[in-house]
């Protein structure tokens, strides 16, 4: 009993430090989440589990609050969303979602796939091997920055090391037992995701094959069949999920959202992007993931150079347990070709997420990668020692103090190549996801000290209409009754009829700047209180004129009807504009230059005041104001305060040039305040 745990601490201590460093990561690089908008998908169908549910019901909120990659579709006359991913890895994550502690399930991953890498090598050759390989395992930037965000390449990893473990312990002792967990966890993998388990298996499912051709005895058949019945439990769970949910077997949530997303060659699209995915791009593809891996896992070139020595040696010599070698090496190149096959990689290269995350595709090969190095390293050790140990007689030399001398040098050599080696490989991607997150966290200040309870948020859709993405905080609760309902800001109407199907005080969450994250300058954010006032209304609005600006200002206001256009004199070195808001929008004080003042159309829509300047250099600065206006039979109401933006050379511009208040970077000059009353 004292030996059997004695044997454990090895394998617990591996699995703690891989515990501990994606813990760290998880909250010291990715507090915010990576950039990688994936992660919401899985958290938000993570809380939809924890409380039982599988569609999400917007009611009157439909088409405002559509979380990123989900499907929208009707279920008995009722608009419902679901998520296009499997719900297996959401279902790990739910019960640490459902108790506050969602980081602590990833650390329960990255514990779990670090004992896998320690246990497949120690099978593969001895437990000082398995802990070497534990710790290349944890060292690799692909496992530290992929286990450390809410995705599913991890929990299937640690699902496909699980059934190698099981299986592998099945066919040494004939064990049933074992047999059938091995298939149940390959059932589960493939549930979660089911190429990547296919690829995985297939050295298994080969040898599975061969063992039940060869098999003598009724218990040696068994085996494989059990894995065989327990595994296809798993897809027969997969494809009753897919009935039940999407409303056909065959077809997974994927397909549903996007139907050419998926393997082959051909034309591929995901929403707006496609591409012909051809044998010669995946050749290119696959040729550029590779170099990434490279670059991705424990000790960088170095660290794969080792491995690859590791690999010759264990294959060369029959060093080790043939079989576990043998499948470990089949592996590479059923996970290399394979993946090939699927055009994500492509994606995956193309939008910046390898460089980051590293090519989580490949995420299955840091088994074979830290086994192979790990015997390298064990046996370029193991020699040495046994060099040192040896009688003076059989040593190189026979002078005991050279031999010291020999290998402190060696060692004071090899430490700081492996140790600059290992900095290399992590120090590029910690940078760059920091980076990142620091544009995250100045996005989010505005949240992280306003007390939002019982609040309606309006968010911009810099990459179309989806919530959480790619602001990912701003995740709504599964059944759309939390301290915070977040909505698209999607126009007037639909602002309009997010106010009416909630009695939340609403906000406006705007910012200045382009959404570039990591890639150029923060965000400048902004959360604004919203009133919902009726008209008439009459607002004042004070702007300061840019330097060099020249003559009277230019003011024009307009709604969906029409158009009125005024001249207003600069005084002491701002304009101020008086306007009434009301069954027209007019401008108080000053005669009407051209057109006449526009109505306020029945419905929704927007009115808007343009203030324009022109500078001595023939260059125009244009404030710009829009309030959110309904008007129903003899009712208008509006949405106060506008928004704002100041616009360079154009009379309308987008969210780079939004006012968020001095805080800004702005023309000398440029200034806005605004108030409003109502009778």
């Amino acid at each position: 009993m004292r030996d059997r745990a004695r044997r454990l601490v090895p394998p617990a201590l591996v699995a703690l430090l891989g515990g501990v460093a994606v813990l760290a990561v998880a909250v010291g690089v990715f507090p915010h989440h990576s950039v990688n908008d994936d992660e919401a998908v899985y958290l938000t169908q993570a809380a939809m589990l924890a409380e039982g549910q599988v569609y999400l019901r917007p009611g009157p909120l439909a088409g405002l609050v559509r979380p990123w990659f989900f499907v929208a579709a009707e279920r008995a006359g009722e608009a419902v969303l679901y998520s296009k991913y499997t719900p297996p890895t959401a279902a790990l994550f739910a019960p640490f979602v459902a108790l506050g502690v969602p980081r602590a399930a990833l650390a329960l991953v990255g514990a779990g796939v670090a004992a896998a890498g320690y246990g497949l090598a120690a099978r593969a050759f001895d437990r000082r091997t398995g802990v070497v390989a534990g710790v290349l395992v944890v060292a690799s930037p692909l496992y530290l920055f992929t286990t450390g965000t809410f995705l599913s390449y991890a929990p299937a990893a640690l699902l496909n090391g699980a059934f190698a473990l099981a299986y592998l312990r099945a066919t040494a002792r004939d064990s049933l037992r074992w047999g059938a967990l091995a298939g149940a966890l390959v059932g589960l993998s493939f549930w979660t995701r089911p190429y990547t388990a296919v690829l995985f298996a297939l050295p298994f499912v080969g040898h599975a094959l061969v063992r039940l051709w060869r098999a003598e005895t009724r218990r040696a058949r068994g085996v494989p069949l059990a894995v065989a019945a327990l595994g296809l439990c798993g897809v027969g769970a997969a494809l009753a999920y897919n009935a039940a949910v999407v409303g056909s077997p065959l077809t997974f949530p994927y397909q549903a959202f996007a139907p050419r997303d998926g393997v082959g060659f051909g034309p591929r699209r995901l929403l707006d992007y496609g591409v012909d995915y051809t044998p010669a791009l995946a050749a290119r593809t696959t040729l550029a993931n590779l170099g990434l891996l490279v670059d991705s896992l424990a000790g960088g070139p170095l660290g794969v150079g080792v491995a690859l020595a590791g690999a010759a040696l264990a294959l060369g010599r029959r060093e080790g347990e043939t079989l576990v070698v043998g499948l470990l090496a089949a592996l590479v190149p059923c996970v290399v070709l394979g993946e090939a096959y699927f055009w994500g990689t492509l994606n995956g290269l193309r939008n910046g997420l390898f460089e980051l995350l590293g090519p989580y595709y490949h995420y299955g090969l840091l088994y074979p990668f830290a086994a192979f190095g790990a015997h390298a390293t064990v046996r370029a050790a193991t020699r040495a020692r046994a060099v040192y140990a040896a009688p003076a007689s059989l040593r190189p030399s026979a002078d005991p103090r050279r031999v010291r001398v020999a290998l402190l040098v060696s060692l004071l050599v090899a430490a700081p190549v492996a140790g600059a080696a290992e900095y290399r490989a992590v120090e590029e991607p910690y940078d760059a996801n920091r980076e990142r997150t620091a544009d995250l966290a100045a996005a989010y200040e505005p949240f992280e000290s306003r007390d939002l309870s019982d609040a309606l948020v309006f968010h911009p859709t810099p990459y179309g209409d989806w919530s959480a993405h790619p602001f990912q905080r701003l995740r709504n609760d599964p059944g759309f009754d939390g301290d915070v309902v977040y909505a698209f800001d999607g126009g007037p109407a639909a602002d309009w009829r997010a106010v009416d199907a909630t009695t939340r005080l609403p906000y406006r969450y705007t910012y200045r700047g382009t959404w570039t994250p990591g890639e150029g300058d923060s965000v400048v954010p902004q959360l604004v209180a919203l009133d919902v006032r009726t008209a008439p209304l009459t607002a004042t609005t004070t702007v300061g004129a840019p330097d060099r600006a020249t003559g009277p200002a230019s003011v024009r206001v307009a709604t969906p009807s029409g158009v009125a256009r005024y001249r207003v004199p600069v005084d002491g070195g701002a304009v101020t504009v008086r306007w009434r808001v009301g069954d027209r929008v007019r401008v108080l004080g000053h005669e009407v230059r051209g057109g006449a003042p526009p109505r306020v159309p029945p419905g929704a829509s927007e009115a808007d005041l343009a203030v324009t300047f022109a500078t001595a250099s023939g260059a125009t600065v244009t404030y710009r104001q829009e309030v959110t206006v309904s008007r129903e039979g003899s009712r208008t109401r509006a949405l106060w305060p506008p928004e704002t933006r100041v616009c360079r050379l154009t009379p309308d511009c987008g969210r780079e040039s939004t006012w968020v208040g001095p805080e800004g970077d702005y023309l000398d000059g440029v200034r806005v305040s605004t108030s409003a009353t109502a009778p």
